[in-house]
Parts: structure tokens; sequence; C-alpha cells
């Protein structure tokens, strides 16, 4: 269905943790200003990017059997989806694994628990600067 004239399409962002009840705080903290979209495993993920283009993924760390870091290599390695934005999600705060995902071209990357409001916040710094990363090696804590 097309949207009435002079209304804007909703950015549409894709989360994905295996968490529930993760995926029902984001749809609740970002369903007012996007559209979103929720599956609960990196396979589920790579499913959907098959025929859809989100504008900005959201992506669990910690997620069985294949892992935020392997779904990210293959969303990398999709053509035509290697370019979409995506902040990490994590319950782990260490660098090795914050470094990782810089290394894989993440924009940003969210400690869960999270706040919805920083949610919001950051998902609107990554749309606004066009998929930039705006994390600083130096920022990320030691563990």
């Amino acid at each position: 269905m097309m949207k009435p004239e002079g209304e804007v399409a909703k950015k549409c962002i894709l989360a994905v943790d295996d968490a529930a009840i993760i995926l029902l705080r984001i749809t609740n903290a970002l369903e007012e200003y996007y559209d979103v979209v929720t599956v609960n495993s990196g396979a589920r993920a790579l499913r959907y990017l098959e025929k859809n283009k989100p504008d900005l993924i959201l992506l669990d760390i910690r997620m069985m059997p294949k892992d935020g870091f392997e779904t990210l290599r293959e969303i990398r390695d999709m053509e035509d989806r290697a370019d979409i934005p995506v902040i990490m999600l994590t319950g782990m705060e260490d660098k090795k694994s914050v470094m990782e995902g810089i290394k894989l071209g993440i924009c940003d990357y969210i400690l869960k628990p999270f706040f919805p409001d920083d949610l919001l916040e950051r998902i609107q710094r990554v749309l606004e600067s066009g998929g930039q990363n705006s994390i600083q090696p130096d920022q990320v804590k030691e563990s």
C-alpha cells in the first residue's frame, strides 16, 4: 500500500537478537519512529536480507548457532547489502569484541540493557551520518 502524498515513509530497522524480551524492548522503543522488523537468529536475518534492504541493522553479538560476528561477515559479503549501517547490541563490554566489530564496519555499539532514548539517539546519529563509524577506539573500555 502506498503512503498518502506528503507522508514520508519510515526508515526500516532490522533487529536481530535471540532474546524475545530484547526484541520486544527494541520494538517498543522504535515503532513510533521506524518500521521495525525483528528476527531471532543470524540465519533468519540473512534470509530476510536476500529480499529486503533495511536502512539499519541492530545486531546482537551472542547468538547461537551463528553469532553476530559470523552474521555480519556474511552481510558484508552480500552484494548490495555490505553498505547497510550496523549497530552491535551486546552485553559484552570487552574491548576485543568491540574492536572485532569495528574491523567488520559497525557504526556503533550499544551495551545491554539499553535505555530506549539512548537507542533512538544512536540510531538517528548513524542514519544522519550516512552510516559513518562513530566509535573512537580510545573510547572502548578495557576489560
